[in-house]
């Protein structure tokens, strides 16, 4: 019955997803693709998939013990700290912290959690804004 819940939700998530993309104003100037785009797409994989769990769901489903459950709402915490913090302190300060506390909530030792969140901050910041040219939120220290 849960994965039945699960799956509706994430039905109706995406259908209002999907609103949203279209509600995207485009620009004179936008490319050929546009920026409905790539909200439809994901809009798109959630509802099949969503789809897919409402109408086979799981015969027995296990749920996570209490401590799991705590992980999992700590790091829905996070990640809505990312979003509220990003305008703050910038993409590559927010996604640094936020990468690096899930990734030594998944098993990484806190050295290697620190390396992995800074180096993925940076990598992501150096592909999609020195590269690609996209505005990400700046910091702080102009970046």
């Amino acid at each position: 019955m849960s994965d039945r819940i699960f799956g509706v939700v994430g039905i109706i998530l995406s259908i209002g997803f999907a609103i949203s993309a279209f509600a995207i104003q485009e620009s004179f100037l936008s490319d050929a693709v546009g920026p409905k785009a790539f909200p439809l797409i994901i809009a798109t994989i959630l509802g099949l998939s969503s789809a897919v769990i409402a109408l086979r769901p799981d015969p027995e489903p296990v749920w996570p013990a209490f401590g799991r459950l705590v992980e999992v709402g700590a790091s829905v915490v996070v990640m809505l700290l990312y979003a509220q913090l990003l305008p703050e302190l910038g993409f590559v300060i927010s996604t640094a912290f936020a990468a690096a506390y899930l990734s030594w909530r998944l098993g990484s030792s806190v050295i290697g959690s620190i390396l992995t969140g800074v180096g993925t901050s940076v990598g992501i910041y150096a592909v999609f804004h020195l590269i690609l040219g996209l505005s990400l939120a700046r910091g702080p220290f102009g970046f």
